[in-house]
């Protein structure tokens, strides 16, 4: 009977979290999009190809590598950088300017509760 009541708890709970209302931050311009997800996605690949700077060697060519970012958005709608992994110092240094002009947006939400969202995003420059 123990059992049962366990089961039956652990059931009842998962289901409630399935049933939590969530919603995504919104990206400045995004407000009125039918489909938020893929319009915050377009203004950060925007955003990224208008404020990514390229970072030069002492020969002047410019360096190339690969990062994964990863970042969240508060529950103020602000951009908190958590890691920049890569190989090229200067790479990971470029990539963290142009994370933080990233603009402040609407917090996504949890339950109708302004709620922080971690971003991992990987990109090659």
């Amino acid at each position: 009977m123990k059992k049962l009541i366990v089961i039956t708890c652990f059931l009842l709970s998962g289901i409630g979290l399935a049933n939590a209302q969530q919603t995504s931050p919104i990206w400045p311009g995004c407000e009125n999009s039918e489909d938020i997800k893929k319009c915050f996605n377009q203004k950060l690949s925007k955003h990224v190809s208008k404020n990514y700077e390229y970072p030069k060697n002492d020969a002047g060519e410019y360096i190339r590598g690969k990062v994964t970012l990863s970042f969240d958005i508060n529950e103020n709608g602000e951009i908190v950088v958590n890691s920049i992994e890569g190989k090229e110092p200067e790479v990971n240094k470029a990539a963290r300017e142009m994370i933080k002009k990233i603009p402040e947006m609407e917090p996504g939400t949890l339950n109708g509760e302004a709620d922080s969202r971690t971003f991992t995003v990987p990109f090659n420059f």
